[in-house]
């Protein structure tokens, strides 16, 4: 039974996010009063249940009109769906057309462009994706009458960013002119998509002073600032958060260890110098990467690994979820729990719609269900709660002790 925990909290700010499971669904979970009492709590739910959909990478357009989501599936499918009602907007059987299956070289990252490369079209979606083996595809597609009915770029841009080794990790800047690409024997290398090019590639660190040698082994990564893509961050699986910048050194410029096991989510704050870290063992920390001193761990252990951490573009929270079946929201400032939501599948990515406020919590009354669509039940989506069992013994002799009192009273 998965861990809980209970923290007096003001209360969490009204948000929306999104969630992705092992299952393929998407889940929706929204907080729409201030007050302390108000809980977070699922209110919508797209897809059906299917352990070979397993989303493996997911991506956000967060806009205020339209706003989209792109999932990439086991089985190779990627999907565009709305962020407001759930639509499927576009579905691709299979971004790879060598003839490679999807379970030899599964996706691991996943982009949603927000530029439009035609602008003949508003209906016209770029994405990039990259695979296990270092296939790195940048596409545009245009749809027409159903999701499945599209128009193909003809001619898509291809890389191919490792020789050997095992991709795990994939990154595009705020800006989208350049991303980063690491994994298993594969070190971190920065790409410039506008010119196709590799513009670095970071240099393993030294031995130690026991002469031994740690392997490559990255396990997420992110850019540190929005407006700078020559400082990034990456976790490994040796339990460190290293910082690189381009316009330094090859070698990392700082390594901080964090606990014992490896690190597997990292995400930047909007003040350019913030990380927070997510490791094997539920662990979360926030680390001021300037000078590599650890601000603070999250009040609230998690009891499984920690998958995907996203930052609240606007409001001081971030959301973490993972293999203990639980989205939780942070504060960022006192580190605690301000609310935790009870998934029921291992989850995968979390990402945020910023835009809530503006764009569903005045209309969203008006809106049509989709017929897909599951409503929620506190019972089954909120945090599981101990209830007290009453035998039926107790039960019928109370009953029988008011009806005596009722009848002497009459008698």
């Amino acid at each position: 039974m998965p861990r809980t925990t209970t923290v007096e909290s003001p209360g969490c700010p009204p948000f929306r996010a999104l969630t992705a499971d092992v299952l393929g669904l998407v889940k929706v979970i929204e907080i729409r009063g201030e007050q302390s009492g108000d809980t977070a709590k699922v209110v919508e739910r797209w897809g059906e249940p299917d352990s070979s959909k397993s989303v493996l990478a997911a991506s956000i357009l967060d806009r205020k009109t339209d706003p989209l989501l792109g999932v990439a599936r086991k089985t190779g499918l990627i999907e565009v769906i709305s962020v407001i009602n759930g639509d499927l907007r576009l579905s691709i059987p299979n971004v790879s057309q060598d003839g490679t299956s999807p379970k030899d070289d599964p996706i691991t990252g996943l982009h949603l462009f927000k530029k439009q490369r035609s602008e003949s079209s508003t209906r016209s979606y770029t994405l990039l994706t990259c695979t296990t083996n270092g296939s790195v595809r940048i596409e545009s597609f245009e749809d027409s009458k159903s999701p499945a009915d599209f128009i193909r770029d003809l001619s898509p841009t291809m890389l191919n960013v490792c020789g050997s080794g095992n991709i795990l990790c994939s990154k595009v800047e705020e800006h989208e002119n350049y991303a980063l690409f690491a994994g298993k024997g594969v070190e971190v290398n920065v790409w410039d998509l506008q010119k196709c090019t590799k513009i670095w590639t970071a240099k393993s660190p030294p031995k130690n002073s026991l002469d031994i040698f740690t392997p490559t082994w990255f396990t997420c990564a992110t850019f540190l600032c929005e407006d700078d893509h020559r400082k990034f961050v990456a976790g490994t699986n040796c339990h460190q958060v290293r910082l690189y910048d381009i316009s330094a050194q090859r070698r990392p410029v700082m390594s901080v260890d964090f606990r014992e096991t490896p690190i597997k989510a990292v995400a930047e704050d909007l003040d350019g110098h913030t990380v927070y870290i997510g490791n094997g063992s539920g662990d979360l920390a926030s680390v001021d990467i300037r000078t590599g001193k650890l601000l603070g761990c999250f009040t609230g252990k998690c009891s499984g690994s920690i998958k995907s951490i996203a930052r609240h573009p606007e409001l001081p929270i971030i959301a973490s979820c993972g293999l203990d079946s639980y989205l939780r929201i942070w504060d960022i400032h006192s580190r605690q729990l301000l609310s935790a939501v009870f998934l029921k599948q291992h989850l995968t990515n979390v990402v945020f719609d910023s835009h809530f406020h503006t764009q569903d919590v005045a209309g969203s009354a008006a809106e049509p269900q989709d017929a897909n669509e599951v409503p929620f039940q506190d019972e089954d989506e909120a945090m599981p709660t101990k209830r007290k069992k009453t035998s039926k013994g107790h039960g019928d002799s109370r009953s029988k002790k008011k009806k005596s009192r009722k009848a002497s009273k009459e008698d």
